[in-house]
């Protein structure tokens, strides 16, 4: 739905990657802090808390669930509403909740989010504590049949049920309090006894345009129903269009074909996502394999990030950037490239011609086109693109935009020589101007 918020692709930083369930509040302060010193000024802003930031003690355990008597307790209101630990957000204590964290991070120019998860504690519908704005209880609007498969924090709510919107009312409007700007929704789309739950996925974003205040609405996990394009479309302004994304071949080879099939349904207001970017140090405290830089080779993030800007998924980096080296922040802070993500138009699939794949957009304000030429195979290739397949005319010039580079002119095609499981990025402008918009 075009609400004139998303009208571009998102892009922030996801505590998720480094840090599982366990983050802490001076490690989201330290990312906010070099977004702002590093990556502001190239259009990244939100920083999002993500899961079970309730959880005082979560550890590293990738999915850390409450025991029968739900132990440990989580941090709630009296309104079945949870809330930071603050044994984890220590500004959070005194009833705060994230407003000291959302107000720092907005003293930076920059925006704050969080995640949640589908439904309402287990823990309220045990103590059958009240629902603002309503006569009934946690338990009066529990669906106890419709849990999440992976974390046991939640139950499902019956919509139909008196109370159940109001609820989802009052979580908005205690978000919209602390000055959140983005929420991930979790447990919504297929990821969870593979339903796609559509009438919660409407009472979120109803409870968000009643809250007063402008969120991005980011609906997981995958992969999307694409039968259910039309209704994510309407409701939110992003939504995860595969599972889980790590740092592997294996998982980044099935994302073409992804993107692929989910290009017609993208545009202002509504992204399809491909998931996090899993660079530079991963897992610090879990959630999926060893703390580790990530394994992709430096062709393979190219690959990634060429892949995720020509079909305008979301970017929300995943990795903990303090330590970023040189070649990740590179990646994430070079413009030329990051225009194709922020303001191309019609992308598309160009071609499959064996192991080589190519992507083509057109460049706002101009006959230019973006260009994008993938190489799957396990050896270097040389990957091609016919001008008379783009519309473009028989002579025209390319800049690649990963080198910030002139090529020069070409006559007929462009083809060039792609690493292994890499990739390439041009703008390409009919005929022979003398210089190409930067």
């Amino acid at each position: 739905m075009v609400d004139g918020i998303a009208m571009t692709p998102p892009m922030g930083w996801n505590s998720y990657d480094c840090f599982g369930a366990a983050v802490r509040e001076d490690e989201v302060r330290a990312n906010a802090d070099y977004m702002a010193r590093h990556l502001k000024s190239h259009g990244w802003e939100y920083v999002v808390v993500d899961f079970c930031w309730s959880h005082p003690t979560p550890g590293s355990d990738p999915n850390p669930s409450q025991d029968e008597d739900f132990n440990p307790p989580f941090a709630m209101d009296a309104y079945s509403r949870l809330v930071p630990a603050p044994e984890r957000f220590p500004s959070a204590g005194g009833g705060k909740g994230f407003k000291p964290l959302a107000a720092y991070i907005h003293s930076l120019g920059l925006k704050f989010g969080i995640h949640i998860m589908r439904g309402i504690p287990r823990q309220a519908v045990a103590r059958k504590t009240p629902v603002l704005g309503s006569k009934v209880t946690a338990a009066d609007i529990a669906d106890a049949g419709s849990d999440c498969t992976w974390l046991n924090h939640m139950y499902g709510v019956d919509m139909a049920k008196p109370g159940a919107q109001e609820y989802y009312d009052s979580l908005f409007r205690l978000y919209a309090e602390w000055g959140v700007d983005y929420v991930k929704s979790d447990d919504m789309l297929a990821g969870s006894h593979e339903i796609y739950h559509g009438p919660e996925v409407e009472a979120v974003r109803k409870a968000m345009e009643k809250c007063g205040r402008p969120m991005v609405l980011s609906f997981s996990p995958g992969a999307a129903p694409l039968a259910q394009a039309e209704h994510l479309m309407k409701y939110a302004h992003m939504w995860r269009i595969s599972g889980d994304f790590w740092d592997d071949w294996a998982g980044l080879r099935p994302q073409f074909d992804l993107c692929r099939d989910w290009a017609p349904h993208s545009g202002p207001g509504g992204w399809p996502d491909a998931d996090m970017l899993p660079l530079g140090r991963l897992s610090k405290r879990g959630p999926t394999g060893p703390e580790r830089w990530a394994k992709f080779t430096p062709a393979e993030q190219v690959t990634m990030m060429t892949l995720w800007f020509i079909c305008r998924s979301p970017l929300m980096m995943g990795g903990n950037m303090p330590e970023n080296d040189e070649f990740t922040l590179s990646l994430l802070t070079n413009d030329e490239a990051l225009a194709v993500n922020r303001d191309s138009a019609n992308n598309r699939e160009l071609f499959r011609r064996g192991t080589g794949i190519g992507w083509i957009a057109d460049a706002p304000g101009s006959a230019d086109k973006y260009i994008a030429l993938f190489n799957l195979s396990e050896s270097p290739a040389k990957v091609e693109a016919a001008f008379k397949e783009t519309g473009l005319g028989e002579k025209c010039r390319v800049r690649d935009l990963w080198k910030r580079a002139d090529l020069g002119e070409f006559n007929r095609e462009f083809s060039r020589e792609i690493p292994t499981h890499g990739a390439g990025l041009y703008r390409v402008s009919p005929g022979a101007p003398d210089s190409l918009p930067r």
